[in-house]
């Protein structure tokens, strides 16, 4: 291990891999000083990357794993604050995959995919707090064979939380600052106790609550976690707990139509509105003066128009045992126990007018028997359709003033997606030490139950405090209609082999397989109206899929030349099942017929890709006092049958609003990706740090393909080149993959004075592109944050340790495009802003 101060990741040096040693590495790290971690070159086959938890709270105290690990090489985090906790409008890239590619873990516990309204996991900020992260380490080309997770094609993120101390000890941590941010963390060790201190325990909780940046939005919640050890010769017994309760204000995206349906597009203009701030808590303003009496919002905002709120509420509960065990001299054996249970809410609302297509079927007796043409459109609430000869003006307007009064009278209506998630697993591993060869054979199995619903709520004109983003709609009344409701049984399992061989001092051969099989069965036990979900024909399908298989290979080897320098190599090959999401999302139970699931459950393909890479690592110091490791590594990723959700809803945009559509799910073909990353850190003494990282990717289409309103959809194999969609051809051959950039940099640099510290942090994002059809991008952004400390007389307050320290985000106070939702070769895009400039002090003191 190099020896240094305030490094921003290290290359991870891991002996051996896999579920069962997982516990070792973890140990390790947690004795290691993780302030003198700057790179550490090992034996790993895989590129890996090892951020330490000291130095995400250097980052921005209480950042979320994910959002650290935006300052190492290939990954691309980006979301509209600056913690990283918004879940609705966050993006991640590693390598050309998305967030719900990856795989992810905590503890070695699965995670899930991700995937925003998740149905199978949560986020490692909802599993464990911030200041409780021992480290994370980063797999961004292909994660190791035992991670328990169903999604990761391309690399992982595994999050390991610190075990109790060995001493008693208090720690405590205090952030004020920018739009009235408040953060409290407070953790508890009780050291050793019991017959030879075998046990160690710890209790700690958060607080957190801060002002959204654009709106009076109120961020927050409450965390809790707790830990206990017991290390014997019996064996080694570990207990983890975690609550967390969350509220988190969404931010809106703005929409940006292309001027043109084909052909390269004139320029757009970028920041017009910058943001859609919504009009909470002044409800009789957005009542009065922003919506018409009918609950239409102003038609020349089109898709750009204002909300009333919108909030994501979560309520997760996380338990795991786990006991390791010797049960003979070089044999180990790990078995894991888990269980999870969330109950969460996505919150939307906004005007009547822009519902007013779902609704109608549910709040108008005579809508089965009004002809079609005379049916209300989106945002023309109580407007006659031109087409329509059986009304009269006035009866329009009558029938939609019926409409608001059955809503509450307000003009506004409430949507839902309540979610509930119960999962328990386990994970076992079984190692041998046979010297040279140290064999591994594990697996886990997870039986998940998911229910979705898809709910609306009346808002009281009378009663506007009953509905705010910080309580549950059905808590206060019951819901006007539920739309749908989705039920999945998901059965997981995942067996591993693999061999790590010791050919000798020099070289070292790992190779193995994996198997994945899901058995999921997905049913609606209410069915959406007639007309009330666009592009719905019949009802939503039902049924099973099941998908197995057996062999999915991975070898690699190391090759030491000096002690300093060390190439190496792996290939493997990954599987992502499919989603069982049935509240919409990219699963073949969201297709708008039972005849186009019934033919994706025969004839479907799930995503599959090969992963080959390679590198060259190096650890050099020069005397005592400068130190120098590095990393470079290339990558080429074949991805096959990439599966593309195509809305139902014409001219819809994600983020554009809240009515939303079925999909069509179709198979885009191939997706070919190579790419460089290369990163160094210098350490000049104890004073100086300097870390960079540079990352190539490029990612192209290999076919073009056609979507039909049934069916799966097919790559068609061929080219036809240009921007404009010929015969239901959407034309992306050797179109870069949409929201990646090109280039990316990362650089942190940390001077050290004595009892002071400062740290300057660069993020360069490329040009992004923001359709399918790349006639439309988004420019690049650099954007630079700034970290001040100084440790404070400790012993006069009888601490061990005691610091104070300033954080700010976005130095320049720039402004672009953070997230992006992706648009097709017709319409446009969707994006959400960078967020400004902001301060954070925080006191963290320790005893």
């Amino acid at each position: 291990m190099a020896a240094g101060t305030g490094a921003a990741a290290a290359l991870v040096a891991e002996e051996t891999e896999g579920a069962a040693t997982g516990a070792e590495d973890a140990d390790a790290a947690s004795a290691a000083d993780a302030d003198a971690a700057i790179v550490v070159t090992g034996r790993q086959t895989r590129t890996a990357v090892v951020l330490p938890g000291t130095e995400m709270q250097k980052i921005l105290p209480g950042i979320s794993p994910l959002k650290a690990i935006q300052t190492l090489p290939g990954v691309l985090y980006i979301t509209a604050d600056p913690w990283g906790y918004n879940e609705q409008n966050a993006q991640l890239f590693i390598h050309g995959f998305a967030a719900n590619q990856l795989g992810y873990t905590m503890d070695r516990i699965p995670l899930g995919d991700q995937s925003y309204g998740n149905y199978n996991g949560l986020s490692p900020q909802r599993a464990v707090i911030s200041e409780n992260v021992e480290r994370v380490v980063v797999a961004t080309g292909a994660g190791d064979l035992a991670t328990a997770s169903n999604s990761n094609l391309g690399g992982t993120v595994e999050t390991y939380s610190s075990d109790p101390l060995d001493t008693f000890g208090i720690r405590f941590g205090q952030t004020i600052g920018s739009y009235d941010t408040s953060r409290t963390f407070l953790r508890v060790d009780s050291g050793g106790f019991g017959p030879g201190g075998a046990n160690r325990a710890y209790l700690s909780g958060a607080r957190q609550r801060a002002r959204a940046w654009d709106f009076d939005g109120r961020q927050g919640g409450w965390q809790a976690n707790a830990k206990f050890v017991h290390d014997s010769d019996i064996g080694k017994l570990t207990l983890y707990f975690d609550y967390n309760d969350m509220i988190q204000p969404n931010e809106d995206a703005t929409v940006f139509f292309k001027p043109s349906a084909g052909g390269t597009a004139t320029p757009v203009q970028l920041y017009t509105p910058y943001t859609k701030p919504f009009f909470y808590p002044d409800f009789t303003t957005y009542r009065t003066t922003y919506l018409s009496p009918l609950g239409n919002s102003p038609a020349a905002e089109g898709s750009n128009y204002r909300n009333y709120y919108s909030d994501a509420q979560r309520t997760d509960y996380l338990v795991y045992a786990r006991f390791d065990k010797d049960l003979a001299d070089g044999v180990r054996w790990s078995t894991t126990g888990y269980y999870h249970h969330n109950d969460g809410a996505g919150v939307v609302a906004g005007p009547l007018g822009q519902s007013i297509t779902t609704a109608q079927p549910y709040l108008d007796p005579n809508y089965a028997t009004l002809p079609a043409n005379c049916r209300f459109g989106g945002n023309a609430n109580g407007t006659r359709p031109a087409a329509c000869t059986a009304l009269t003006p006035a009866q329009a307007a009558a029938r939609g003033a019926a409409l608001v009064a059955a809503t509450g009278g307000s003009g506004l209506i409430t949507r839902t997606t309540e979610y509930r998630i119960d999962r328990e697993g386990v994970i076992s591993a079984l190692n041998i030490d046979l010297g040279a060869h140290q064999i591994e054979f594990g697996g886990w199995f997870e039986h998940n139950s998911t229910t979705q619903w898809r709910r609306w709520y009346a808002v009281d004109v009378n009663d506007p405090a009953s509905s705010t983003p910080y309580i549950r709609p059905r808590e206060v009344a019951d819901p006007l209609f539920t739309q749908y409701q989705g039920e999945a049984s998901i059965n997981q399992l995942q067996l591993h082999l693999q061999d790590s061989w010791q050919v000798n001092d020099a070289l070292r051969i790992q190779a193995g397989f994996k198997t994945s099989a899901q058995w999921a069965d997905g049913r609606y036990p209410v069915q959406p109206r007639a007309g009330s979900l666009s592009g719905l024909a019949g009802g939503l399908p039902e049924g099973k899929i099941n998908t197995l298989r057996w062999f999915l290979p991975a070898v690699g080897a190391t090759y030491d030349f000096n002690g300093h320098e060390q190439i190496y190599f792996n290939v493997q090959k990954n599987l992502r099942q499919y989603q069982a999401y049935l509240a919409g999302g990219g699963g073949p139970w969201f297709t708008g017929s039972q005849a186009a699931f019934d033919a994706f459950a025969e004839e479907g393909k799930p995503e599959s890709s090969w992963t080959y890479e390679g590198g060259l690592r190096s650890n050099r110091e020069f005397g005592n006092d400068i130190a120098l490791s590095a990393q470079i590594n290339y990558y080429h990723v074949v991805f096959n049958n990439r599966l593309l959700a195509i809305s139902t809803n014409p001219g819809g945009i994600a983020g554009s609003g809240i009515t939303g559509g079925t999909s069509i799910l179709v198979n885009v073909g191939d997706v070919h990706t190579d790419g460089v990353d290369a990163a160094f850190t210098l350490r000049l003494g104890r004073a100086v740090s300097l870390y960079n990282a540079t990352s190539y990717s490029l990612s192209e289409y290999q076919s073009d393909y056609t979507s039909a309103a049934s069916g799966i959809g097919a790559a068609t194999g061929s080219c036809i080149g240009g921007y404009l969609v010929v015969g239901g051809v959407v034309p992306t051959c050797g179109k870069r993959l949409p929201g990646t950039p090109k280039w990316m940099n990362k650089s942190v640099a940390t001077f050290t004075a004595g009892p002071f510290e400062a740290q300057l942090i660069g993020d360069y994002v490329g040009r992004r592109f923001a359709t399918y059809s790349n006639d439309v991008s988004v420019k690049s952004y650099f954007l630079a944050s700034l970290r001040l400390a100084a440790q404070l007389p400790a012993e006069a307050f009888r601490l061990r340790k005691a610091e104070l320290s300033l954080n700010v985000t976005n130095l320049g106070d720039i402004k672009g495009v953070s997230t992006l939702s992706i648009g097709s070769a017709t319409n446009g895009y969707s994006a959400y802003p960078i967020a400004p400039r902001q301060w954070f002090l925080t006191l963290s003191a320790a005893y």
